[in-house]
């Protein structure tokens, strides 16, 4: 009787473990932001931060771009990938393509309360400005 107890817990043991289900980081809405598409307002927008400082998230229509604030880098993310909760969205960090958007002319300025970005898709293409709220210290407030 103890052999079996002892094999079926050897089993049991050897038996691999399943892993966590690998959970999406939460996005939230920076409040106070403020998107020009070639100098107009877009109808349907939206800016996303996590906690990690330097990225954001961009819903701009029905596309998705990832912003390395810090490395001035932009890619196109699959909309399949990100997932709504609320007024959050989930989504996670693997799922970034291999190469970047060709982006040129990348300005950043601090402007009074916010920090201006601004840059251009590609050598002619269109400009994409996001300004984002301030803290009084000069941080931004995600």
């Amino acid at each position: 009787m103890r052999s079996t107890i002892a094999s079926a817990l050897i089993v049991l043991w050897a038996l691999p473990q399943t892993a966590p289900v690998d959970k999406k980081p939460l996005w939230k809405p920076v409040d106070f932001a403020i998107l020009r598409f070639n100098d107009e307002a877009p109808k349907d927008w939206n800016i996303y931060h996590t906690e990690k400082r330097g990225l954001v998230l961009l819903k701009l229509w029905k596309r998705y771009l990832f912003l390395d604030l810090k490395e001035q880098e932009v890619y196109e993310i699959d909309p399949e990938t990100v997932k709504p909760q609320g007024d959050n969205v989930e989504w996670s960090m693997t799922d970034i393509p291999k190469d970047p958007l060709e982006i040129s002319e990348w300005k950043t300025r601090d402007v009074g309360s916010v920090r201006r970005v601004r840059f251009r898709f590609g050598k002619t293409g269109h400009f994409l400005e996001m300004q984002i709220p301030l803290k009084i210290n000069g941080k931004p407030w995600f």
